[in-house]
């Protein structure tokens, strides 16, 4: 196993450096068209990703890295909506949401290979954490369905307010700028607000879906490589749903259901095993279902 860490390490910092490096060296707005294919391209790697492990690993690790990608790819879309709240609260040109979110998600790969690690070793340590997991997924998941954050939240955010009373920043943007030097003062620009609120966005949500993968595998190879491949699509599936989060209203609901079973499944994990296959399928059902409905309830919707 040691060399499928060295070649996805390798694989991934050769793609995280070609991205900005070399595809999004300059700034510019991501059209709809390139984040369809990005979209794709990420998508297109994670099932080849997927099949390699089949034949080389086993096809019940095969089965549970497409459901650990399928569900932290699905739980992404509330990250999404917190963006373009972020994005349309800081008066963010589309040209710079790009490089935010490259950063951002940099930041959050390092983050959720600390919190599988802990997470892991709480489990394995405390047998018991996994009732403690399990409980706050099934929290988490009704909470969801009762509760969307809003552009208000946002405002009011205890980090943002923190930040206003304790830093220099600027009231408009310096281009692609994270930091400006003004009369010999450092001085925090929106862009790097947002950033921060972002990383702290992937942060909390990390902490919905690390205990949720868990519940799929323990393996740490799996946890973290399902992980990778859905936060690295999460950037081009960004600009492809941005002008549509109205569109998916009823798929809140969806996430809530699986995170809620997914936490029933971890509690009743100690009295009986629910095959792999089983617990894919009902992601599936449920997600495609709520966005079947939301796309009929919400047709009247102009993009």
């Amino acid at each position: 196993m040691t060399l499928f860490w060295i070649l996805f390490i390798i694989g991934l910092i050769f793609f995280l450096l070609l991205d900005l490096g070399v595809f999004h060296k300059e700034n510019k707005i991501v059209s709809l068209k390139s984040a369809f294919y990005w979209t794709f391209f990420w998508f297109v790697a994670a099932t080849c990703f997927a099949i390699g492990i089949y034949f080389f690993v086993s096809p019940q690790k095969c089965l549970e890295f497409a459901t650990g990608y399928l569900l932290e790819q699905s739980l992404s879309i509330d990250n999404i909506f917190v963006f373009v709240l972020l994005f349309k609260r800081f008066h963010i040109p589309a040209k710079y949401q790009y490089r935010v979110l490259y950063w951002g998600v940099f930041g959050a790969l390092i983050m959720r290979a600390l919190m599988i690690l802990l997470g892991i070793e709480l489990l394995n340590q405390f047998a018991w954490m996994i009732y403690v997991f399990g409980a706050f997924l099934i929290y988490t998941g009704i909470k969801m369905l009762f509760a969307m954050p809003s552009e208000d939240d946002i405002g009011e955010h205890a980090v943002l307010k923190w930040m206003r009373n304790h830093f220099n920043i600027t009231k408009e943007l310096h281009e692609e700028k994270f930091f400006m030097r003004i009369d010999s003062k450092l001085y925090l620009t929106p862009l790097f607000i947002v950033l921060l609120l972002i990383e702290i966005t992937d942060l909390i949500f990390a902490f919905d879906s690390i205990p949720a993968i868990l519940g799929i595998t323990r393996d740490p190879f799996i946890v973290y490589t399902s992980n990778c491949f859905a936060i690295l699509g999460l950037r081009s599936l960004y600009f492809v749903l941005a002008k549509m989060v109205d569109r998916f209203k009823l798929l809140h609901y969806g996430l809530g259901i699986v995170l809620a079973f997914v936490g029933f499944k971890m509690i009743a994990s100690h009295f009986f095993e629910l095959p792999i296959w089983f617990t894919l399928g009902f992601i599936v059902v449920v997600l495609t279902a709520s966005v079947l409905l939301s796309l009929v309830r919400t047709k009247h919707v102009e993009n």
